[in-house]
């Protein structure tokens, strides 16, 4: 096997999995032991993997030199950096890079707030002001307005459902899966709309929508992170957020707010040509109603 010094090889843990259907049984037992929990075999003493492995303490040592280590302090050592690289690992897999578990709250704090900032700042330059507004006469115009969005494309959604609904647009929100949105859009007609947020551009479930609704010539708006993406192409009405989409949580946070931005934009928008309909008048509860004209005074009569 090679040395620790060659910085090529295969880590620790890796040369004992490949390793193991060749060794003899009381080396496998130990190969076995160190695998089945390397944390605990990081930070071991010899006699206690021994006795793990119920072999005894010079057998370990002879397979640390097998291994080509000098001996089990050494391939401690290498299973120890091994789990610590694992363990970073998942974190800039999941978390990404600009937080890391060293940062203090207060860190934690100064980076979301500033990547939030940059993010509204660098969606605001970017976003096709026209194609937002030409969603918004789109749900202002529409009969019934459905809106779709799954697992963290739902938290805009949802709140765009919320403040539509607020001002009386006749609005349902689908969070739902591919089978109840089949029956969706047999209702649909020329009169609806439907929007969907899929930061992805490449959700199957809600390009089968957009594609079901487009046959039923409903108005169809795609709110996305993917510019150039299947979803882009297939809407009628496609509002980029001005932020892509990401691969790791704080990109994904970077994006939620975009698409936080993009959608409260559009429900003012909706809002103001509701206003400014002379059949609508906005009351004290925040929400519109039909205009009803005073009755016409006695001389009138």
């Amino acid at each position: 096997m090679s040395t620790p010094a060659d910085t090529t090889a295969p880590s620790a843990l890796q040369r004992l999995r490949e390793g193991l259907p060749g060794l003899n049984p009381g080396d496998r037992r130990i190969a076995e032991t160190i695998l089945a929990d390397p944390l605990g075999a990081g930070d071991s003493s010899i006699t206690t993997l021994a006795a793990a492995a119920e072999i005894s303490p010079a057998a370990v040592s002879r397979f640390a030199r097998k291994l080509g280590y000098a001996g089990f302090p050494a391939l401690r050592a290498a299973i120890a950096l091994d789990n610590g690289r694992a363990a970073q690992s998942g974190w800039e897999r999941d978390i990404g890079t600009a937080i890391t578990p060293a940062d203090t709250s207060q860190d934690v704090l100064d980076i979301l707030a500033g990547t939030a900032a940059r993010a509204l700042r660098d969606a605001a330059a970017v976003i096709d002001l026209e194609q937002v507004e030409r969603a918004a006469e789109a749900i202002t115009g529409a009969e019934r307005v459905h809106l779709h969005g799954e697992w963290g494309d739902s938290i805009a959604v949802r709140e765009l459902y919320l403040r539509l609904q607020r001002i009386g647009v006749a609005v349902w929100c689908h969070e739902t899966g591919p089978r109840t949105l089949d029956l969706v859009a047999r209702t649909l007609t020329a009169r609806d709309v439907v929007l969907v947020l899929n930061r992805s551009g490449d959700d199957e479930t809600a390009l089968q929508l957009v594609r079901d609704a487009a046959r039923a010539d409903a108005t169809t708006i795609a709110v996305h992170g993917a510019p150039g993406s299947a979803l882009d192409q297939a809407a009628d009405i496609s509002a980029y957020t001005g932020i892509r989409n990401g691969s790791v949580w704080t990109q994904h946070f970077a994006g939620r707010a975009s698409d936080t931005l993009l959608t409260s934009m559009l429900w003012l928008l909706v809002a103001q040509r509701r206003s400014a309909d002379p059949t609508m008048r906005f009351v004290d509860d925040g929400t519109f109603e039909p205009h009803s004209p005073a009755p016409p005074h006695d001389a009138d009569r």
